[in-house]
Formats: C-alpha cells, sequence, structure tokens
C-alpha cells in the first residue's frame, strides 16, 4: 500500500493568494511560491537569494486547456525573475502569471545540481504533456557524479509530489499507473472497473477506468469524428486532442485515442467520445454490469460508510 506523506504549508502573509511555502518531511527541498502580482515581495524572501529551480506559470493565450509553462534555473534566482519581469520587448517574458521556485534548506544544491535538475524537469514536463513548455527542446546536462544524480533524481520525485498539491500538475503523470505493476502492492487494484460507453448510432465504443483520482480513457478507444456541438467550451478540449494527436483519424468514419488521456472526471471523457457535451455519469457504464458510473460511485460510498457504521 502507498506510504502517506506529510506536507507542511505556510500563508507567509496568511491570505490563500499571497506566497506559500511548503515542505516536505525528511525532504531538504524547499517551495516558495506565489502570483507574479506579489513579486516585489517573493524577491525580498531569503530563497530567492540562493541557488534553485524555478517555474513560471501562465495561461495559454490561445485558449489550450494546457497552461505555458518555462523551467529555469540560476544561482541567484532573484536576479532572474527579474529579467523575467521585464516587458517582452527587453528581454522579459509577458505570459506568467505564477512563480513557484525550488531551493534547498541545507544550501547544499549546487550549479550544477540545478542544471541538471532542470534539463529532467524539461524533458519530464515535455513527455508528461500536460504543459506548454516555453523552453522548447531540453539540454541534456550529464555532468555529475553518479551519486549525485542518484540524490537529484530523488530530489525530483519530490517536486514532482509536492507541485500539485500546489495546483501545479504540469509535472504529474498523465498515462495510467501499470496494472500488472501495481497488482503487487495494492491488491485492491484488480477490483478497479473497467468502463464502457457506446454510441450505437455509430458504432462507437470507448473503454476508461478510474485511477489515481483521474479518469482515464484507454488507448484504442473510439470517438466521433468531428464535434457537433458549437456551444459547449468542451469543443477547445476536442480541437486540442485532436491537434496534439491523441484523437486521432482512423479514416474510416470515426477517430480513436492514440494513447492512454486523463481526464478530471467521466464527463470531459465522455463528451470527447461523443463530440458534444456528455454526462459521463450515465453515460459510463461498469463492463461487467451494466451498471452506471453514478450507480457505481454510489455503491462504493454506500458500501464505505456501512463498513464505519
Amino acid at each position: 500500500m502507498t506510504q502517506g506523506r506529510s506536507i507542511r504549508l505556510f500563508l507567509v502573509d496568511g491570505t490563500p493568494n499571497g506566497l506559500l511555502t511548503a515542505e516536505i518531511m525528511n525532504w531538504t527541498g524547499h517551495v516558495l511560491t506565489g502570483p507574479r502580482s506579489k513579486l516585489s515581495e517573493l524577491v525580498q524572501r531569503p530563497e530567492c537569494g540562493r541557488t534553485g529551480i524555478y517555474f513560471l506559470i501562465g495561461p495559454d493565450p490561445e485558449g489550450s486547456t494546457r497552461p505555458l509553462v518555462y523551467i529555469g534555473e540560476s544561482d541567484d534566482v532573484a536576479t532572474r525573475l527579474k529579467q523575467h519581469n521585464r516587458p517582452e520587448e527587453k528581454g522579459g517574458k509577458d505570459f506568467w502569471e505564477k512563480v513557484c521556485l525550488v531551493t534547498s534548506k541545507d544550501q547544499n544544491l549546487t550549479k550544477a545540481h540545478v542544471k541538471y535538475l532542470e534539463s529532467l524537469l524539461i524533458q519530464s514536463a515535455a513527455q508528461v504533456g500536460r504543459c506548454k513548455l516555453i523552453n522548447g527542446t531540453a539540454h541534456e546536462y550529464i555532468n555529475l557524479p553518479e551519486s549525485d544524480r542518484a540524490d537529484m533524481a530523488f530530489f525530483l520525485e519530490q517536486i514532482r509530489t509536492v507541485l500539485p498539491v500546489l495546483g501545479f500538475d504540469f509535472l504529474r503523470d498523465m498515462h495510467r499507473p501499470s496494472l500488472s505493476d501495481k497488482a503487487a502492492s495494492e491488491p485492491s487494484i484488480s477490483d478497479v472497473p473497467r468502463f464502457r460507453m457506446e454510441i450505437k448510432r455509430d458504432s462507437l465504443t470507448a473503454y476508461a477506468q478510474e485511477v489515481d483520482g483521474e479518469f482515464i480513457v484507454l488507448e484504442g478507444s473510439q470517438a466521433r469524428v468531428e464535434w457537433t456541438d458549437q456551444k459547449h467550451n468542451y469543443r477547445t478540449l476536442f480541437k486540442q486532442l485532436c491537434d496534439e494527436g491523441v484523437l486521432v483519424d482512423n479514416g474510416d468514419g470515426y477517430r480513436r485515442f492514440a494513447t492512454d488521456y486523463a481526464f478530471g472526471s467521466p464527463s470531459p471523457a465522455a463528451a470527447m467520445v461523443a463530440g458534444r457535451a456528455a454526462n459521463g455519469r450515465k453515460d459510463w457504464k461498469v463492463e461487467s454490469t451494466g451498471q452506471t458510473y453514478a450507480d457505481w460511485q454510489d455503491q462504493q460510498v454506500s458500501a464505505a460508510a456501512t463498513s464505519l457504521g
């Protein structure tokens, strides 16, 4: 069974929209994040004078559901952030609205460490595919002793753990965990049902599973070739998945998922299959029983409540 973790959050100015720090027990890393509007306060913090990794995050002006992200490193993060805050025509970056920086409490991170981390993080973010990277291609940096590379691999995993807690999901794995791999540590994974959605008029069938809090449409699932509901915002997501090669035209009247793809809930997943707005809680059904997702979930909650009683 997966071990629990303790993350300590601190609201620096006592407000949820201000500066925030985060630490994980038994990890030397220290995370500081805040909105761009608080940059003048953030750069005065002692963490900003250290060597570290930083992330600039902002919305995509082209309407994509994925944020724009820039990943950088510096041995004086405050100076780099001041440079990025300049207007675009003066060498700055206009897109970002939030900043997150990661340093070390024991100040043992060196320039070589953060250059290596930057390379790993850019590769990881590009592979996961939850954001649009401003960096472009990553420069592979391998000039680090083997023991230090092992330390940085651990450091990276802690960053991947803490950032989603702060609302930054761009390093969180998009694809479902291997069920065979998880079976050894989590016997209950075999109880996770496979859901099926059919559009009989078009002879389309899709499959999905709910894993780690995400609803994942499985590779090979079919979907309508075009979006038909022009008034719904999900049309932007449908176009995005088509443009990115997640939904590919199969050439015989429908699209298919070229890879597993994670959604936050069943309804957007159902909409991508149907090509229009859909109620995923009713449209997705347990493959083995025909029970709707809503009824299945209600059964799980009721069973849990009964066991507690």
